[in-house]
């Protein structure tokens, strides 16, 4: 830990933090002090930071050899690691391989080997197969959200994953749920347990849980009422089903309240205009599968409405999960229908919400995202695009939002005032030299 010492300071004052909490101060000193760790944290606690700074060192000093992989259960999560990764500056390779996208382009990542490979089970795997990764010097292995990722899903592939890699020396596995039985092949010795979730009173102090009784035959009534009543704050909606996440989606358009939704039969760039909608403000409401409830990290979202009850208490701790992120506030409001109850893990009363009788539809949001056919591999990024709509589309700093570049194409977030304005001015222009559609996202 000493030989990390300004390593690590220098990182986290990157990251404007100021100190390690609790639970990553243990990770760390853990990390060094054991072969194998289980860390086991609330959601919203650190735990991404917890198992990346110790391998700061080894990654820094991979040269052109993957030293760690982080196995994950959904893309989503995968690219958020990414995200976190690259946010450190440290400048070593990473590359994340998930379904939904082009293997090629993870192929062509993978001929020179990355310090840090992150990825889902399906398709490390299949990489491996293919020879696509190179994995006789991998020496750390991470399997964050382990209770997910070794569910019967994916044991064939996780199996198969760790059969292949040989030179293991340190595991890693991290979750805010835990796992009774960890299964044989992961081929934990003897591992440090660092069980924090006896903190998790602690942690959800800022969450407030509340109940929405209401006839079954009047649950979408009462969700617009309740979206009605919390106004224009940020709120996912869970529901058990994509078909009703969809048909939810539309009832609630129908009834003027603008929103997007979210599950794992999308496309891939349709989850991505989803999420990016949600997270630059062009929508307030977020419907959506349990695919949501792990991997996202999106800022002030205050509201978690369960549509659905959760199947179990760890759905609910992930569901949750999503709001009341480190030290802010958020509320997670169960909506109980007739002949339902609330879930026996919910200890003591809940406070019970009375709907008012009037209904005022919320504002519309002020934000549109805009969708660019060039990302990545076209070498766009995010100031050739507040360049590009500054100097061609006259627009002020304050009137761009938030910009997510992906591979091929690339989102922002625009005043919605400014739009039809900024179309018309850039629709004869070239940005990197070149032009490309730039239309408001569907």
């Amino acid at each position: 830990m000493e030989s990390l010492s300004s390593t690590l300071q220098d990182t986290l004052n990157k990251l404007n933090i100021k100190a390690l909490n609790a639970m990553q101060t243990a990770a760390l000193e853990g990390f060094n002090s054991a072969s194998d760790l289980v860390l086991l944290s609330p959601t919203g606690s650190g735990k991404t930071l917890a198992f990346l700074l110790p391998l700061v060192p080894q990654l820094m000093a991979a040269g052109f050899n993957t030293k760690a992989m982080v196995v994950v259960p959904s893309r989503e999560l995968a690219m958020q690691i990414e995200s976190v990764v690259k946010s450190l500056g440290l400048g070593f390779k990473v590359t994340c391989c998930y379904g939904g996208h082009k293997r090629e382009i993870e192929e062509n990542n993978l001929l020179q080997p990355p310090a840090l490979l992150i990825g889902t089970p399906g398709r490390l795997a299949d990489h491996l197969r293919r020879g696509s990764i190179q994995f006789p010097a991998i020496e750390t292995l991470v399997l964050d959200e382990f209770d997910k990722s070794l569910e019967l899903g994916f044991l064939e592939e996780m199996s198969y994953i760790l059969s292949m890699l040989t030179s293991i020396k340190k595991r890693i596995l991290t979750s805010a749920t835990n796992l009774e039985v960890i299964p044989d092949f992961v081929g934990l010795q003897a591992p440090l347990r660092l069980d924090f979730l006896a903190d998790k009173a602690n942690t959800e102090a800022g969450l407030a849980i509340q109940v929405l009784h209401c006839h079954s035959t009047e649950k979408f009534e009462s969700l617009f009422r309740l979206i009605c009543m919390l106004g224009n704050r940020s709120a996912i909606v869970f529901c058990n089903h994509r078909d009703t996440v969809e048909r939810t989606s539309e009832q609630l358009k129908a009834h003027d309240i603008v929103n997007v939704f979210y599950h794992g039969a999308m496309e891939q760039r349709d989850r991505d205009a989803a999420l990016c909608k949600f997270r630059n403000g062009t929508a307030n409401v977020l419907v959506t599968t349990d695919l949501a409830s792990r991997g996202l990290d999106i800022a002030n979202i205050r509201y978690i409405i369960h549509y659905h009850l959760p199947a179990t208490e760890a759905i609910f701790t992930h569901r949750n999960g999503r709001t009341a992120r480190m030290d802010a506030s958020g509320t997670a409001i169960l909506m109980v229908g007739t002949g339902e109850y609330l879930p026996p893990y919910l200890a003591g009363t809940v406070e019970e919400i009375v709907l008012p009788p009037e209904t005022i539809v919320p504002e519309k949001p002020k934000w549109t995202t805009l969708f660019i056919a060039a990302g990545k591999k076209e070498k766009v990024n995010k100031i050739d695009i507040v360049g590009f709509f500054g100097n061609k589309g006259r627009l002020k700093k304050e009137d761009i939002g938030i910009i997510e570049v992906k591979d091929n194409f690339s989102f922002v977030g625009v005043k919605k005032a400014k739009v039809s304005a900024l179309l018309e001015a850039i629709k004869n222009e070239k940005i990197k030299n070149k032009k490309v559609l730039i239309a408001v996202a569907k």
